[in-house]
């Protein structure tokens, strides 16, 4: 089996596929934004100088960044075990069958891409930091920093899993026995990813020609689960993606504002489109070519292009 046809070890039918979202999509933003929600309301109800926030600045300049990413990742944290106890019940679908065609989760893929990404992300960030020292200030505070990396390092790997179980798994794989091919649920998975992040301070500040950057991501991320039958290279990348940018660096114009080493103080404005377009037409390419090598990939227009067949019923293998 390919990775799409993995769904075949579950329940499969379109409603079961449609039940499944509304109950991810409660679990995430409804259930998982209450504490945020609830928070927020104490400290407007409680201070009458402080007026309900309208946009993610706002609520991070009230909660303070630790708080408030705290409360912002344990939505997704919700989302994730929605993604999870959808698959275990309503499809009878095990989680490993939604992460991997491999007999078990393949730790070794993740743990590969996420030390390769760490180191190669935060090069960019302390070369650009040693060739323009001016645009970037000193931001480390002890305290604070390590109260952020508590949260991060338990906190973002929940979040980015959540966006590959969802994007790359559930989805992926339904719109996959939806559509019987592979390349219309990886463009619908990578663009719904992109359209994700359109409420994010940066769209704002770049303007939509940052969606490249995103939706680019997001193509990036189907291909390299598709050609691997597996969510394992994903997971690490996403998860080191975000993990070291909140460790690492920070600016008041992202999503992410933390007590980081680094500040960046740049105008977003006057940022060169490179920032955008060689991430993904340059170095993603490049990691592409790296993985591909090492995992001696092949066959790559059935594996992005080709039909998803239905394997004969003696090969399913649903829960009890």
């Amino acid at each position: 089996m390919n990775y799409i046809q993995q769904a075949y070890n579950g329940l499969h039918d379109l409603w079961r596929y449609v039940l499944g979202i509304v109950i991810i999509f409660f679990a995430w933003q409804l259930i998982g934004m209450v504490p945020l929600g609830v928070i927020l309301a104490a400290k407007v109800l409680g201070d009458p100088s402080v007026s309900m926030p309208t946009d993610i600045p706002q609520m991070n300049s009230i909660l303070g960044s630790n708080l408030f990413l705290f409360l912002m990742l344990l939505a997704f944290a919700f989302g994730l075990l929605g993604v999870f106890l959808t698959s275990k019940f309503l499809h009878k679908q095990s989680i490993t069958s939604l992460t991997t065609t491999r007999k078990k989760i393949d730790w070794k893929r993740f743990w590969f891409i996420f030390i390769l990404w760490g180191v190669v992300s935060s090069s960019f960030v302390l070369v650009d930091y040693y060739m323009s020292p001016d645009d970037y200030e000193f931001n480390f505070n002890l305290q604070p920093f390590m109260i952020l990396a508590a949260i991060a390092i338990f906190l973002i790997p929940l979040q980015t899993s959540f966006e590959e179980y969802f994007f790359r798994g559930y989805l992926m794989q339904g719109f996959g026995i939806l559509f019987k091919n592979k390349w219309l649920p990886l463009l619908i998975t990578s663009a719904a990813f992109g359209l994700m992040h359109i409420a994010n301070p940066e769209v704002d500040k770049f303007g939509p020609v940052i969606m490249v950057y995103y939706i680019g991501t997001g193509l990036f991320l189907g291909i390299i689960t598709l050609m691997d039958d597996g969510l394992e290279l994903a997971l690490g990348f996403h998860a080191a993606n975000n993990l070291f940018t909140a460790l690492l660096v920070t600016a008041d114009w992202t999503a992410f504002q933390t007590h980081s080493i680094l500040k960046d103080l740049s105008d977003p404005s006057e940022m060169a489109l490179a920032e955008i377009f060689v991430p993904v037409f340059v170095v993603f390419p490049i990691i592409l070519f790296i993985l591909s090598k090492k995992y001696n990939w092949t066959n790559w227009k059935d594996k992005l292009f080709g039909n998803v067949i239905e394997p004969p019923k003696e090969d399913y293998k649903i829960l009890d």
